[in-house]
């Protein structure tokens, strides 16, 4: 550009797209091995100058992005890049752990679910066990009280001595 030589200026550009490419490709092939690292990586150019020259050619950045995935950072553009990718792993970060929230939910839905069956089976033999007894202190208590209507009733002492297992009403009512 000093000297205003277009040949020399066309030579210069053609020497920094073509060192630019191999920086390029080298990054490629050292860094970028997915999925071990990104499947991108950042060619920082550490000139302002040198950075605009390469942005301006819109060609070589779309070929680096492409072919080789690099994205160029300049010196003024080298933070918000990073802190760009920091808050997309962060983001990506809650969304993984959101996923097995999720799952996790789906499973206590999952186990709720069978529990709330078995609490109405259970609830279901309970009223039949309780229709049942009601049915024995109803029905059957006045049945057999009936049949023993005509039948005398003995003496508590002469009831123990017959029946010594039994123990005695106020026995019972202490347990």
């Amino acid at each position: 550009y000093e000297n205003a030589i277009p040949d020399e200026i066309e030579m210069s550009i053609k020497n920094l797209e073509s060192t630019i490419k191999k920086m390029a490709r080298d990054i490629r092939d050292k860094y970028i091995d997915p999925p071990n690292t990104t499947d991108f990586a950042i060619l920082f150019l550490p000139f302002e100058s040198i950075y605009a020259e390469v942005i301006r050619r819109s060609a070589l950045v779309d070929q680096l992005r492409d072919e080789f995935k690099i994205t160029v950072a300049g010196p003024t553009t080298l933070v918000a890049i990073l802190n760009s990718l920091q808050m997309g792993f962060r983001t990506l970060a809650l969304q993984k752990r959101s996923s097995e929230v999720w799952k996790v939910l789906g499973a206590v839905k999952t186990e709720f679910e069978k529990f709330g069956g078995l609490l109405e089976k259970a609830q279901k033999n309970l009223h039949t066990a309780s229709d049942t007894v009601d049915e024995l202190l109803g029905k059957r208590n006045r049945a057999i009280v009936r049949k023993l209507k005509d039948v005398e009733a003995l003496p508590s002492a002469e009831s123990q001595q017959l029946l010594p297992d039994m123990g005695t009403e106020e026995d019972e009512v202490g347990e």
